[in-house]
């Protein structure tokens, strides 16, 4: 069994790892990013795999990048990424702040191809993490099993592979092939033949459900294509210049430190900035569609609201969804081919970290200001905690907006307990 030991073990090689790769190289000494492992099950580096799209775009202005917000002059800035390959002209010229998915996907993997200390390696999907045995009461490193068998010790582990995507309860029954979740679309799309699908059920109210409904409609030319959700319809995203101010990195200090009822408040009032919305494009787009649609006698795409979704069972070869509508009650039978879901992902702690919580003993998995997990005093081994904070860290915790100045927060902690853990050692030897 192939056995690894590094300092620094980061689950998962998507934006909020690569910016604290970018960190440690800039802030950290050599030997600790050289001593830095990032592992990812996927054989590259891909920003929203499932719904990379040659027509989305980033919510995001490419400052928000991994690194200029707290670096403007670093070399691995989005910017300079344009620039080596050859297209800062075209960008500067095409006049916007939000690039393509396609574009960030590629300054991603430029980054991790980029970074000459910290190490990135693929095809490695981790299957378990666990504490490392306790050494004169003391646990000091933990042990992370891959799928090919190998086990890597690491002082200090950063889980940063993102959240669980949700799936209806109605829905898990359901056969593999006829439901995808919007994480899986583009991978799972390719094996169906258009002439197939007749009919589609896209389930959701905002911008993924969106991108999927729109991304079908064009895959399946002769499909029915229907938006299930439960509200009143689709609305833009609700944002000012003044809400815009609660995702700036100097906002977590005053979020941190509010009472947990206000940050509750607080996160209900900025859904709507993030995830109950759509980009006005998207909006607009759709809109003339089916604006054309009604014009032409050919509508394909209509929209179910204020409709909840209570069950789901196939009838032969085909999905029957039950619905009942919120304003009657009544109740009807939905029948379709396959199902597309536009329901984002799990609130709760990934199930990695919520196992995790439990072996060591810490209970519910809770992070202190600098995204260290809170373990019991026996832990001299840490654990950070990227993008699945915004209960204690706020609404832009698993966007870009964060990453630079959160990959900071963590080195700087990692570079003070390391200090501090050398001092301890000296100390014992002196004695």
């Amino acid at each position: 069994m192939r056995h690894q030991e590094v300092e620094v073990l980061a689950i998962g090689a998507g934006p909020a790892n690569l910016a604290l790769g970018i960190a440690l190289e800039e802030l950290a000494p050599k030997e600790l990013a050289a001593g830095t492992l990032i592992i990812e099950q996927h054989d590259d580096t891909v920003w929203q795999r499932g719904m990379l799209l040659p027509w989305t775009q980033s919510q995001v202005s490419f400052l928000k990048d991994l690194v200029t917000l707290r670096n403007p002059r670093s070399e691995y800035s989005f910017v300079n990424y344009l620039h080596s390959i050859g297209r800062l002209d075209e960008f500067i010229n095409l006049g916007t702040f939000t690039p393509y998915r396609s574009e960030i996907s590629g300054y991603l993997q430029w980054v991790a191809s980029s970074l000459r200390e910290v190490q990135v390696e693929y095809g490695r999907r981790c299957v378990s993490i666990e504490p490392g045995p306790s050494r004169g009461g003391e646990v000091d490193h933990w042990l992370a099993r891959t799928a090919d068998g190998a086990v890597i010790s690491s002082r200090n582990l950063v889980i940063g592979a993102g959240r669980d995507a949700f799936v209806p309860a109605e829905l898990t029954a359901l056969p593999e092939r006829r439901v995808i979740h919007s994480t899986r679309y583009s991978h799972r799309i390719e094996a169906l033949d258009p002439a197939e699908v007749r009919r589609l059920v896209v389930i959701g109210g905002a911008q993924s459900a969106a991108e999927l409904l729109w991304a079908a409609y064009q895959r399946f030319p002769e499909a029915q294509c229907t938006m299930l959700m439960r509200s009143i319809g689709l609305n833009a995203y609700q944002t000012s210049k003044f809400t815009n101010e609660l995702f700036y990195p100097s906002f977590i200090d005053d979020f941190y430190a509010t009472r947990a009822e206000t940050r509750r408040q607080v996160l209900r009032e900025m859904h709507v900035t993030n995830y109950a919305g759509l980009a006005p494009s998207m909006l607009e787009t759709l809109y003339r569609e089916m604006y054309q649609e009604r014009l032409q006698g050919t509508e394909r795409l209509r929209m179910l609201t204020l409709t909840d979704l209570a069950g789901a069972r196939m009838d032969g070869d085909e999905v029957v969804l039950d619905t009942v509508d919120r304003k009657s009650g009544e109740r009807a039978e939905l029948r379709c081919d396959l199902v597309l879901l536009g329901t984002g992902f799990v609130r709760d702690m990934p199930a990695m970290v919520r196992e995790l919580a439990v072996t060591t003993g810490a209970g519910e998995a809770a992070v202190d200001r600098n995204y260290r997990m809170r373990l019991p005093g026996s832990y001299t081994a840490n654990c950070y905690l990227q993008g699945v904070n915004e209960a204690t860290h706020g609404i832009a915790d698993s966007l870009l907006s964060v990453l630079a100045s959160r990959s900071q927060d963590i080195v700087t902690d990692l570079l003070s307990r390391r200090g501090a853990a050398s001092d301890e050692a000296l100390l014992a030897k002196a004695l």
